[in-house]
């Protein structure tokens, strides 16, 4: 049985889940730790920052992670029918009986000093990464790995050490925790200041405290997405439909039906953040003390956090942050279809990725306008450094406009706005004041065009329209960028498979947008 306060049972197979579970828990305590600060104190249980974690107030980071697993806390198979209850699958076969403890869920949030505005980057679970350290005799893996490998090589270590089941388990945990902190502040090169961990039966259990979501089903190939045998995902049609605790849990779980499987998963995730969000604004749920206590008693049972964290003085300034002001991207891949080590993984650039979320939860301060005697092209031309390329498709291959902008900020220009637009017949590139010669320069890479004044664009910025015409990134921007492979060893050998074989990426990552009055304030996703 799960315990409170650190000794929660960890389990099931398919961690996407769990940071739906986590932002929703870490914002619902936000919002109503001021009401019940006895329960609130009561969540916690790690040391892995060991005091060098971050402030309680003010720009945090702090990353989300959900762990796979059919085991509890302490290493035990969990029973029979809460596996089918989930529908986590069977235990067969599982050596020793221990299941996985990969993270198949990590979101780093950023919250801006002041609580009110926030912002996530998914990482997606089968990037390649190089770890900062080998752990349990790997150096590289998928990011989802470090955790589990990192556990497994605590474990071995203390086999005859006469330390008791728990603290042996105890140690794994944190082992695991420490190295998913490390391998996701070297992949994105920020401090991560708090973590929070949480697991599939949480969901279950917080969704079932929640009384169930309300979702909005995009259909995929004659209705596909809305039936999958592995998670138990099943609904009648497409549009709008409420799913109860086993359902949501299915609908955050499925990936094998879906058109762009991870990357669409991450969808459904924020997806059910922006309903919990938009409910805890909309249905006074701040003022329904029972339901409250009841939600905060699963937390109790389910959530770790770093014992660093106090969460009372950081919910002083959270209690602010609404739906309107959270937003969720998914961190940019090159591929899905790559293969390293006899695996399918996601191929990416670990350095476009920082930068990414570099820009996003740090951005530069604004341009500064000129004065009126300032004109284009005079003495005010900014280095790329400092110039920001806005990117968007109006031809016909897909994810080109994610593909540009990476290779554009490998090529030291600023990554802006990427999307799509109506159809271009030809690839213009216009630029504001003072970004003339990159524009120039971004120009005269593509075949005969010449850049030209906006007068819609911003001080300091270059916007890239790309036409039908264009069909990859040209070979004089940021080349190594646009073909780039995951940082490997020399024994590692090449991708088996093209970093431009899956050219929906960029645009299947791509932040989900919830129209405005949507009902349930939720988007609509596959």
């Amino acid at each position: 049985m799960p315990r409170s306060h650190g000794g929660m049972a960890i389990l099931g197979k398919a961690g996407y889940a769990v940071a739906c579970t986590l932002a929703v828990v870490v914002l619902m305590v936000s919002g109503f730790a001021y009401y019940v600060k006895a329960q609130v104190t009561s969540i916690g249980g790690s040391d892995v920052l060991n005091g060098n974690g971050g402030p309680q107030t003010g720009a945090m980071n702090i990353l989300l992670m959900g762990l796979e697993s059919r085991t509890d806390y302490d290493g035990n198979i969990l029973p029979a029918n809460l596996l089918a209850a989930m529908h986590a699958g069977s235990v067969q076969g599982v050596a020793d009986g221990v299941g996985g403890q990969d993270t198949n869920t990590l979101i780093l949030i950023h919250i801006f000093a002041g609580g009110q505005k926030a912002v996530g980057f998914s990482i997606p679970r089968d990037d390649w990464v190089t770890f900062p350290q080998a752990y349990d005799g790997q150096s590289q893996g998928k990011i989802d790995q470090a955790y589990g490998l990192a556990y497994a090589q605590s474990l071995g270590q203390t086999v005859n050490s006469g330390m008791s089941n728990d603290q042996r388990y105890l140690q794994a945990n944190e082992a695991g925790q420490a190295a998913t902190i490390a391998t996701v502040t070297a992949l994105t090169r920020v401090h991560i200041d708090h973590f929070a961990e949480v697991n599939l039966a949480g969901f279950y259990e917080l969704a079932s405290a929640f009384g169930g979501i309300e979702a909005c089903l995009k259909s995929y190939n004659g209705g596909e997405n809305l039936h999958d045998a592995n998670s138990g995902f099943n609904q009648p049609h497409a549009g709008y439909v409420f799913l109860s605790a086993p359902q949501a849990l299915a609908f955050v779980r499925e990936r094998d039906n879906l058109p762009n499987g991870d990357l669409d998963r991450t969808h459904r995730q924020q997806a059910v953040i922006d309903y919990v969000v938009w409910k805890m604004e909309h249905e006074g749920l701040f003022s329904d003390i029972g339901q409250l206590t009841s939600l905060l008693g699963v937390a109790k049972k389910y959530v770790i956090t770093d014992s660093d964290w106090q969460i009372l003085t950081f919910a002083t300034e959270m209690k602010s942050l609404t739906g309107k002001n959270l937003t969720f991207q998914t961190a940019p891949v090159i591929t899905t279809d790559g293969h390293m080590d006899g695996q399918d993984v996601n191929l990416i650039d670990p350095a476009a990725i920082a930068q990414d979320v570099q820009n996003t939860f740090y951005p530069p301060p604004p341009v500064q306008q000129p004065t009126a005697s300032t004109s284009l092209g005079t003495s005010t031309s900014l280095p790329a450094s400092a110039t920001t390329v806005d990117v968007y498709n109006g031809g016909g291959t897909p994810g080109l406009a994610g593909q540009l902008s990476r290779a554009l900020t490998s090529a030291g220009f600023r990554a802006g706005k990427v999307g799509n637009t109506a159809s271009q017949p030809s690839t213009q590139v216009l630029y504001g004041t003072g970004a003339e010669a990159s524009a120039a320069k971004i120009a005269g890479a593509f075949s005969g065009v010449t850049a030209a004044a906006g007068s819609s664009v911003a001080a300091g910025h270059v916007e890239v329209l790309l036409g039908t015409g264009a069909t990859s990134v040209p070979a004089g921007i940021g080349s190594a960028a646009s073909s780039a492979a995951p940082a490997s060893s020399p024994s590692a050998g090449p991708p088996s498979a093209s970093p431009t074989s899956s050219s929906n990426d960029g645009q299947a990552g791509a932040p989900v947008t919830v129209t405005q009055n949507a009902p349930y304030g939720i988007p609509c996703v596959y």
